[in-house]
């Protein structure tokens, strides 16, 4: 009878050391996981800082050459504003639609280039067009990096018992970057 008490309780002492070693190698696995994301959204927003820091610069090599177009780099300051104040805010939607804003300014200021060939010529500004591509590139880079981890978090919390944890520990799903559906739709090409 002694031996069988002494089973019972030392398989209740197994039980309970499993299901604690689960409970804190998930919570452990959780937190890495949120702070990779929290990590990689660090990385879009270095991108996006990037590509505002490098856009006054193309706007003051175009306002030499199109001083006429003030409305155009009155929207893009707006935009930029916007864009830093989203985030310091860390919403990513606002960063979002901040950054859709920003792209139509800029979009409207490659129009404007497109009306002065010597402008399109000088050094200054070709240079400052290809660290914005490569800053875009970057950018894109970091926001699938950044959903990839939001996949991979998102989808660990909605399993079961996983979910559990999560909701003890405080993990929650995170949001995606996506793009809006005019961002999704064919540009119109005009010659």
């Amino acid at each position: 009878m002694k031996n069988t008490g002494l089973i019972i309780l030392g398989v209740l002492i197994l039980a309970i050391i499993a299901i604690a070693g689960f409970f804190i190698g998930t919570y452990n696995k959780l937190q890495v996981m949120d702070e990779n994301v929290t990590a990689n959204w660090a990385q879009v927003e270095n991108q996006l800082k990037r590509r505002n820091d490098l856009i006054p610069n193309l706007v003051n090599t175009v306002k030499g050459y199109a001083k006429h177009e003030n409305e155009i780099f009155t929207n893009i300051a707006n935009a930029r504003a916007k864009l830093s104040g989203a985030m310091n805010s860390n919403d990513v939607k606002a960063v979002q639609q901040s950054t859709n804003e920003l792209n139509s300014a800029l979009s409207r200021l490659l129009v404007v280039v497109e009306n002065y060939p010597n402008l399109k010529a000088d050094k200054a500004f070709t240079g400052l067009q290809d660290e914005l591509a490569g800053t875009e590139n970057r950018l894109a880079v970091a926001r699938r990096d950044y959903n990839e981890s939001v996949k991979t978090i998102n989808a660990l919390i909605r399993t079961f018992p996983t979910s559990l944890v999560a909701a003890m520990s405080g993990v929650k799903s995170r949001d995606y970057f996506e793009i809006t559906d005019q961002e999704k739709q064919t540009p119109k090409v005009e010659f």
